[in-house]
């Protein structure tokens, strides 16, 4: 259990034994105690810790609140770590605690090292996370690139907090956009020896499709030997397996890496589709109407009942997702947590009615939407059309700002808000660009100790030095902040926030920039200096792990 746990739950139980001995007195006559709460206050002239109990009990005990705090405060069991409390404003509880807790802090973050703030709360939930999951007929996009940074943070933060997590990315090359690629594919093919050959009307225009089609030349040059039915067969699968390297190529240099691609067309030709068809008809969820065979969404909440087999006798889009999904389920996954863009909002009620169909609870299935990026230059946004097959490809971005800034600045906003992406501000070296200031944090402590190292000074331990010299605000603020990563941690995952761990340790480089104005390190005497060595090196260790937990490095110079 974590320092900042452990020291939670002794005022919780202060609290609950309090309130106890107050209904004993019979000075609160209440039947029974709610849930007690526990905040980090915003102000820290409020304490370390503050509770709102008085106000939430105040009806039952007919009392004002202020009253109510006044006379659990009066039974709370005195000594410990709690240094002070005061009932303050309408009736919070504020507790102003002792700095041991927080030396405790430091002994745990030397001793656990970068698996500190990792806890087991999810142990026994198997997730399946999937996302990004972009068609195999084109470059990936900024979309595209934004779903891969709060994925693969995600998936660390759950791995952090003890879940365990798998990681997909879902090929859809078995669709109606993959047999658009592969008839542009075969018509730019066709054109590298006849330019006047037709062009889709509604095939992919963009130059990679011309760069694909003189590599298809060279490999194979006997292509429109075939049958064209054969050659259209043959690109679509050549075409959507190349893509799909690019994209694997693409993620590995983001720093992501899925733990399955899993092919669409696989789902095909072991006849997943029929047999989730079966299943279904079995427990008469299906119906006939004009030709087309429905699946009764509706009585699973969905507002209208889904297609699944076209009059034409085709499949639609719905029925490889509902075979997709009970594939998930099959393999023993106890969570699915998918994250889609703003366009795939309308899908969420017909898969969670598929989830409910296949014998599963609706909250087995979890679905983030992850909302539009704009790329801003000059403050004017940068014109991205698709249409015309020119677009700002995710490796574009990559190659433009680098992995580092294109992950942070993708992380730090909530998932579900637009985010405006400053391509000026994400190569400006100045503490205004967020991903720069919190590695020039790293870096600088870096440099401490290696100018300490170079002066024959040895980073001492915690047990080596008296924690107690480190009295100075901007000393316990750090602390504070430092003490606060596993519940930060636990939060960030639960919530799906992976922006709380960007302004972590935004706040934390922050509070170290103030402490290295304010304070001397190396210049101090050496009873100080050793402990405020021994500080900067646990800073170092949570910077390195946030960052490690964004995707983001921790250079040592800069």
């Amino acid at each position: 259990m974590s320092v900042w746990l452990e020291q939670k739950q002794q005022l919780i139980a202060a609290l609950r034994e309090a309130i106890d001995a107050a209904r004993a007195s019979g000075k609160l006559q209440v039947e029974s105690v709610p849930e007690i709460g526990l905040e980090v206050p915003r102000d820290k002239q409020h304490g370390d810790f503050a509770s709102n109990i008085a106000l939430v009990m105040a009806r039952s005990a007919r009392k004002a609140p202020r009253e109510v705090a006044e006379i659990i405060v009066e039974h709370l069991p005195q000594g410990g770590v709690i240094r002070a409390v005061e009932v303050a404003g309408p009736g919070f509880i504020n507790f102003f605690l002792s700095n041991d807790w927080l030396y405790a802090t430091l002994r745990a973050i030397e001793e656990q090292g970068e698996a500190y703030g990792n806890s087991s709360y999810g142990t026994g939930e198997k997730v399946l996370l999937e996302f990004v999951s972009a068609n195999p007929v084109g470059p990936m996009n900024v979309v595209n690139a934004r779903a891969a940074a709060v994925g693969d943070t995600l998936a660390r933060l759950l791995r952090a907090v003890g879940h365990t997590v798998h990681t997909e990315f879902y090929v859809n090359d078995a669709g109606n956009q993959a047999d658009v690629f592969a008839r542009s594919l075969e018509a730019r093919y066709q054109q590298l020896r006849d330019p006047s050959y037709p062009f889709p009307e509604d095939g992919y225009p963009g130059e990679y499709v011309i760069d694909l089609a003189k590599v298809l030349q060279e490999e194979r040059p006997d292509l429109l030997d075939l049958p064209y039915e054969e050659r259209i067969a043959f690109c679509k699968r050549w075409g959507t397996d190349q893509m799909v390297e690019m994209q694997r190529a693409d993620l590995a240099a983001y720093g992501v890496e899925f733990d399955l691609w899993f092919r669409e067309r696989d789902l095909h030709e072991a006849g997943a589709l029929e047999a989730v068809i079966q299943f279904l008809k079995e427990k008469g969820l299906l119906f006939e109407e004009e030709g087309a065979l429905w699946f009764r969404s509706t009585q699973f909440g969905d507002d209208k009942d889904r297609v699944i087999v076209k009059s034409d006798g085709s499949y639609t889009y719905v029925t490889a997702d509902i075979a997709y999904h009970h594939n998930k389920l099959q393999r023993g996954f106890t969570k699915l947590i998918n994250i889609w863009g703003p366009d795939h909002h309308g899908y969420i009620g017909r898969m969670k009615a598929a989830i409910q169909a296949l014998g599963y609870g609706a909250d087995t299935l979890e679905v983030l939407i992850l909302q539009y990026v704009a790329l801003l230059r000059d403050g004017q946004p940068v014109k991205m059309s698709k249409r015309a097959g020119e677009f700002i490809t995710m490796q574009d971005l990559v190659d433009e700002v680098g992995k580092d800034a294109a992950r942070f600045f993708f992380l730090h906003r909530s998932p579900e808000s637009h985010l405006d992406f400053d391509l000026d501000l994400a190569v400006e070296q100045s503490s205004e660009n967020p991903v720069f200031y919190v590695q020039y944090a790293h870096a600088r402590i870096s440099s401490v100790l290696r100018q300490a190292a170079e002066q024959g000074i040895t980073v001492p331990t915690c047990r080596e030095v008296d924690l107690s010299l480190l009295q100075h605000e901007a000393e316990l603020d750090l602390l504070k902040q430092l003490a606060a990563l596993p519940e930060e941690l636990l939060q960030a995952a639960l919530l799906r926030e992976p922006h709380r761990i960007t302004n972590y340790a935004l706040e934390l480089a922050g509070l170290f920039h103030s402490f290295y104005t304010h304070c001397h390190i190396l210049g101090e005497e050496p009873s100080l200096r050793d402990a405020r060595l021994v500080l900067v090196a646990n800073i170092r260790t949570v910077l390195r792990k946030v960052l490690g937990l964004l995707g983001v490095d921790a250079p040592e110079q800069m």
